[in-house]
Order: C-alpha cells, then sequence, then structure tokens
C-alpha cells in the first residue's frame, strides 16, 4: 500500500506538473484547449467549465491536454494549434519539460529551506558530531567554534575541511572558542572510508529558513544532476534504465526511507522526465519540436501525413522499448538471479 500511494504521489505530481505546462502555454498563445486529463482509462471524475473538459481517471500513469488542431478535421479550425505561429507551438511543446525542470528545483528549494537546510559556510561553528569519531572523543562539543587549526586562523568551513583533510592519521593542535575562553585540543584525524582524507567527526550547522542560500544549494543540485544525465547521453557514464515497473519499485523502496528521500527522488525522475521530452524523437515533444525547427527553416509547414506518420512510428517504437524495459524490470527486481 505504502509503495501504491508514493507512486501514485510521484507520478500524478509529474504528470500533473508537466500538462498544466502545456495547458497554461497553450491557453496564453490563444491555442483552445479540448480537454485536461490526469491519467488514463476510465473517468473517475470528470467536469466542463469554459468549453473544456478536465478529467481525473483510473490509471495513474500518464496524463494528456488534448489541444484543438490535433486531427485533420481541426487542423483549419481558428485558435488551432497549426494555424498558430512557430514560436507559439514551440513554447506549448517546451512547456511541459520546462515545468517539469522547475518543478525539481522547486522541490530542491522546499527540501533546503524547509526541512534539512543549507551548510554554513562562513563559520567554524561545530554543528554536530559523529558519534565514537576522534573529535568526540577528545571532548568537543556543538556549538563550540574552531579559531585555528595547526597555528593556521581560520574563519571558512572550507579551511577547515582542508586542513583537516591534508593530514590524515596526523595529530592535529584545535584552538576552540567555546562559552568565551579558548582552549586547545590535540586530536589524531582518522582516514575516511574510501578516500585518503583525514576527519575527525565534525560536521559544520545547519540552519533552515535561509532563501538565498537554499536557492543556490536547489541550483547547484540541479546542475550536478543535469551534468550527470550530460554525462550518460555522451557516454561519459554508463546508462542505467528503469521503465514504469522498475520506477514503481525504487519509489517502494525510498518511500520506506522517508518523505524527504521521495521528494528527492521526484526531482530526479522529473528532471530525468523533462530532458527525455526535449530529446529529438519522435512522438515526444522534442520530436515535434525537431518538426518545428525544420518548418521554420523551410519557411513551409511540413506534410501532416508524412510527419503522423513518423510520429506514429516513433510511437510504435517506443511502446515495444518500454516493453521490453519492463520485462528486463520484472527480471531485475522480481526474478531471483538463476531462476
Amino acid at each position: 500500500m505504502q509503495t501504491f500511494i508514493a507512486s501514485i504521489f510521484v507520478f500524478g505530481l509529474l504528470i500533473l506538473v508537466h500538462e498544466l505546462g502545456h495547458y497554461f502555454v497553450a491557453r496564453l498563445t490563444g491555442i483552445k484547449v479540448l480537454e485536461l486529463a490526469i491519467g488514463f482509462g476510465p473517468k473517475i471524475i470528470g467536469w466542463t467549465k469554459d468549453e473544456i473538459d478536465y478529467s481525473l481517471r483510473a490509471i495513474p500513469l500518464g496524463g494528456f491536454c488534448r489541444l484543438l488542431g490535433e486531427t485533420p478535421e481541426e487542423a483549419q479550425l481558428p485558435d488551432s494549434f497549426p494555424q498558430k505561429p512557430v514560436l507559439s507551438r514551440a513554447a506549448v511543446l517546451v512547456a511541459g519539460a520546462a515545468m517539469n525542470l522547475f518543478l525539481a528545483i522547486f522541490v530542491f528549494f522546499i527540501i533546503f529551506f524547509f526541512i534539512a537546510g543549507t551548510p554554513v559556510a562562513d563559520s567554524g561553528k561545530i554543528g554536530y558530531l559523529v558519534e565514537d569519531f576522534p573529535a568526540q572523543e577528545a571532548g568537543l562539543q556543538t556549538g563550540d567554534v574552531i579559531k585555528s587549526i595547526e597555528g593556521h586562523p581560520v574563519s571558512e568551513w572550507e579551511d577547515i575541511i582542508y586542513l583537516i583533510s591534508s593530514r590524515p592519521e596526523q595529530v592535529i593542535t584545535l584552538e576552540i572558542e567555546r562559552e568565551g575562553s579558548v582552549k586547545e585540543f590535540s586530536i589524531m584525524t582518522v582516514i575516511e572510508p574510501g578516500s585518503e582524507r583525514g576527519v575527525i567527526g565534525i560536521g559544520q550547522p545547519i540552519e533552515r529558513f535561509q532563501f538565498l542560500s537554499s536557492l543556490g544549494l536547489s541550483f547547484e543540485r540541479f546542475g550536478m544532476v543535469i551534468a550527470s544525465i550530460f554525462q550518460v547521453l555522451t557516454g561519459q557514464a554508463p546508462l542505467d534504465v528503469a521503465g514504469p515497473v522498475g520506477i514503481v519499485f525504487v519509489i517502494g523502496e525510498v518511500a520506506q526511507t522517508g518523505f524527504v528521500n521521495l521528494l528527492l527522488l521526484t526531482a530526479l525522475i522529473s528532471i530525468s522526465l523533462g530532458i527525455m521530452n526535449l530529446l529529438p524523437i519522435p512522438a515526444l515533444d522534442g520530436g515535434r519540436l525537431l518538426f518545428l525547427i525544420v518548418e521554420a527553416i523551410r519557411g513551409k509547414k511540413i506534410d501532416p501525413e508524412k510527419e503522423g506518420m513518423i510520429h506514429f512510428i516513433g510511437f510504435a517504437v517506443l511502446i515495444v522499448l518500454i516493453l521490453f524495459i519492463t520485462y528486463q524490470d520484472i527480471l531485475r527486481f522480481f526474478v531471483a538471479p538463476g531462476n
């Protein structure tokens, strides 16, 4: 049940945001919206407002924003998608992916601003101690302010990290300010597991409700994920693909570790979804955007039947690929190795 609820939350949020991007930009550019649906299959709830049908459907693994002009019979009607300028149509296509990317930044910000907080870099104050590490055993306390290490004055956490990490398995002298008095501590550093860096088991203070630092850290994390995806797309990092079944399995596993981790996963999937939709693959927004670019260069529209056939073939290939990945997911997550 937890996996089901978490999956509905993640997929529902990602799809809703994506389709709302298409919806709002279509209305902003004067393209008539016929229907906005979250999910596929039979309607659970449906209503009509301003000649637009809204619905929530039974299968929460998709959704759509149906615009006027998506069929040959509607293509020549006023306010239909094909009758609008290239830039307007391109903006509608890009809007879904852009909203997914924006959602990721927003989720990161919510985590850092309200929940996890952001580290305070311009302070030598100790925010926390790691249990059974040298700093705790030597008598350091949370709230102590490190004034110098090995005679080198420090005022920022970056300096503290450098001076400690560059001295693995060495005795170092720390000058500590505590409640107005200054004390010296001699501590033997240990090697950080998985590296050659020296550590003593201290962490910088964390503060919540810091707008600028939360926003900056959100963009930093967003940039790191984008860079990782770029490495995969360019072959610099291995590709590990998961289909709907695999994603649901991962969502269930992550949900058990806490809501914050589920939010982080939601942001990662949202970025992946946004980037994937912008790839020039037929049937995806990026494929349709590619046809618009060609149209802008040629100065005339591409034959709708030819374009439709290419998108149909691309869609068929995507379905086959999804089925294959789903089969691999079942083998990976639900079938014991060797069976």
